[in-house]
């Protein structure tokens, strides 16, 4: 039994997998947000209600997509055998991309008791889901003992992308 495996099981320990944790599916679900935050907006005034659903849902469909390539796209191509262990693996690899969804939609889901209007709460979930995209790659970065450089580009290179995001809400006028 190593230092880093299950004292039955031989699989790594929990924190052993956190050393691993692969934060790529928490940044492209950060980004998924900001996305279907703009593209809510410019369907008028969308209940906060379904905003938060909205978020949630996408996040939850695009997780099953990645899991469903990983799964059959990855493995098949390769010839190998899918057991339940791999299937639980997988799909736990992927979460971030729905985590990633939480935060903008409890953003909308309290925006009233922030006294915002729908508009204002948009705002709000837009901020959150670029703050997260640039929160997850650095948090990334980090984990795999990048130098501050790296982290500090990775940063940057994500707050880009988001306000390339928040470029396009404004273009849209909505």
């Amino acid at each position: 039994m190593s230092r880093t495996t299950g004292p039955v099981t031989g699989r790594p320990d929990r924190a052993e997998r956190r050393a691993r944790a692969d934060y790529t599916g928490g940044v492209y679900g950060s980004l998924l947000a900001a996305s279907v935050v703009v593209g809510a907006g410019s369907l008028g005034s969308l209940p906060r209600a379904e905003l938060v659903l909205l978020l949630l849902l996408t996040g939850v469909v695009f997780w099953i997509a990645h899991v469903h390539a990983q799964l059959f796209g990855a493995r098949l191509a390769r010839r190998t055998a899918l057991d339940r262990g791999t299937v639980l693996r997988v799909c736990r690899d992927e979460w971030p991309i729905v985590n990633a969804a939480v935060p903008p939609a409890a953003a909308v889901a309290l925006s009233p008791v922030l006294g915002l209007d729908v508009k204002g709460a948009l705002w709000l979930a837009l901020s959150v889901a670029v703050a997260g995209q640039v929160g997850w790659s650095v948090a990334a970065a980090r984990r795999a003992g990048a130098p501050w450089r790296l982290m500090a580009g990775t940063a940057l290179v994500n707050l880009v992308l988001g306000l390339l995001i928040i470029s396009f809400k404004i273009v849209l006028k909505h």
